[in-house]
């Protein structure tokens, strides 16, 4: 790994946890900030390959234009219903120019291809054109409990 990645430490029940979670929940919080300093969560399917997340937006939308301004970004897991559970990541977002299109990519498609077709009423592939830029985010620190 790289300076600065992020590594969750197995020997905690935290760092368990957030592994396993990070392989198994489907959604995931991505907040940039806008052009005026506002934070903006927005909640987004995702692909955990063990130290980034890649996530495929549609092109010319605001989060790809507040990452190309700025970066730094967070991401977080849905609490429990009382607040627990929780992790939040800090770290860096940028487009993955060498990312598979998301119909070509067997990781994404095992845990999102039922969901693009039954959910969404896409086929594979218009989702691939709908949503074809991939954002690889990297954590650089965690913060969280239960």
């Amino acid at each position: 790994m790289g300076k600065g990645m992020l590594t969750l430490d197995a020997s905690t029940e935290f760092g368990v946890r957030v592994a396993e979670r990070l392989g198994t929940d489907e959604i995931i919080w991505l907040t940039t900030i806008s052009a005026s300093g506002t934070p903006q969560p927005v909640p987004v399917w995702f692909l955990w390959d063990g130290e980034s997340a890649l996530i495929y937006t549609a092109p010319d939308t605001y989060k790809l234009r507040n990452i190309a301004r700025t970066p730094k970004v967070a991401l977080n897991l849905n609490s429990d219903p009382l607040g627990g559970d929780i992790a939040v990541f800090v770290g860096t977002a940028a487009v993955d120019h060498a990312a598979p299109p998301p119909h070509q990519h067997p990781g994404y498609l095992e845990k999102y291809g039922d969901r693009i077709v039954n959910l969404l009423g896409m086929t594979l592939e218009s989702y691939a054109a709908t949503y074809p830029v991939a954002l690889r985010v990297t954590p650089e620190k965690v913060r969280g409990g239960q």
